[in-house]
């Protein structure tokens, strides 16, 4: 592997590693501060100054450049899931505990129909009723996919840009090794990719968990966490996609969503079976 400059920060709430085979100018890390800072202030609903939180009460502001690429998206996460996938599964999480500060959770709370609520045609983004617009299950590989291009607009040879999990990587004619985590052991791996170019995103009921059964991932119709898939993988050449494959692997219609997207994939279920579609050998579990 020829990327040995690192450079590692926090942001949004997780950790990235942004590997480059020389370390990135001062200007361009101010760039990418300053990219994922305005998404963040765009998207985040832990955030007071966000838009998603000055939208939480119903409103009309002016559609972010983000906003018709994952909204799209989400149209197919949520036609092929039947709307267990909800851009606005915001407010149940926060019925759960998950909020700016976790608190004691509630009832769980069914996410509001988002197809009747939420326009983002000519320019503009309209939330119709009170609800909270939360973006987590592709937003992180959307951001990823930014950052990604706009360290490839300025930087040559190998580009890897590693989001806790979204990873979006060009390494030219060398190949990456990523392992894929133990869902019940961190110290663990299930198996390992081997890729040049591309994005592996990988999400886990492991992660962003705030009390006993309540983690992150939860079914938009119900309102609760779900309990028959604990980890999943996606194998796209984007981010966003990935991101989006990931989640949707957690419910029904998620392989046929990965089938349309000719895209390869990996769960594990809660019993600890694997189920998957790999059709390259770059891509080996352990047996």
């Amino acid at each position: 592997m020829s990327a040995d400059a690192s450079w590692r920060f926090d942001a949004i709430g997780t950790a990235w590693t942004i590997r480059t085979e020389r370390d990135l100018p001062e200007p361009l890390r101010a760039d990418v501060l300053s990219l994922i800072d305005a998404f963040d202030r765009e998207w985040s609903r832990f955030r007071s100054d966000s838009l998603v939180t000055a939208l939480a009460g119903g409103g009309r502001a002016a559609a972010p450049v983000d906003a018709a690429p994952m909204f799209e998206v989400y149209r197919e996460l949520a036609e092929a899931t039947d709307d267990a996938v909800n851009p606005l599964i915001g407010g149940s999480l926060e019925a759960l505990g998950y909020g700016v500060r976790p608190g004691t959770p509630g009832r769980a709370m069914p996410a509001p129909s988002w197809r009747d609520a939420l326009h983002w045609d000519g320019g503009a983004l309209v939330l119709s009723a009170p609800a909270v617009i939360d973006v987590g299950a592709l937003g992180k590989g959307r951001l990823a996919d930014r950052v990604f291009a706009l360290i490839r607009s300025r930087t040559p040879g190998t580009v890897i840009v590693d989001a806790s999990g979204d990873i979006r990587l060009d390494a030219a004619e060398e190949t990456v090794r990523i392992a894929l985590e133990h869902p019940y052991d961190p110290t663990r791996a299930i198996g390992v990719a081997t890729l040049s170019s591309g994005a592996v995103c990988a999400s886990a009921t492991n992660r962003r968990v705030w009390g006993d059964g309540l983690h992150h991932v939860l079914d938009g119709r119900t309102g609760l966490p779900v309990d028959v898939v604990v980890a999943t993988w996606a194998f796209l050449p984007d981010a966003m996609h990935a991101d989006a494959l990931a989640t949707a692997l957690f419910f029904d219609g998620g392989l046929e969503l990965a089938h349309a997207w000719g895209a390869q994939w990996i769960r594990v279920l809660s019993d600890g079976r694997a189920e998957y579609q790999l059709t390259d050998a770059n891509i080996e579990l352990f047996r």
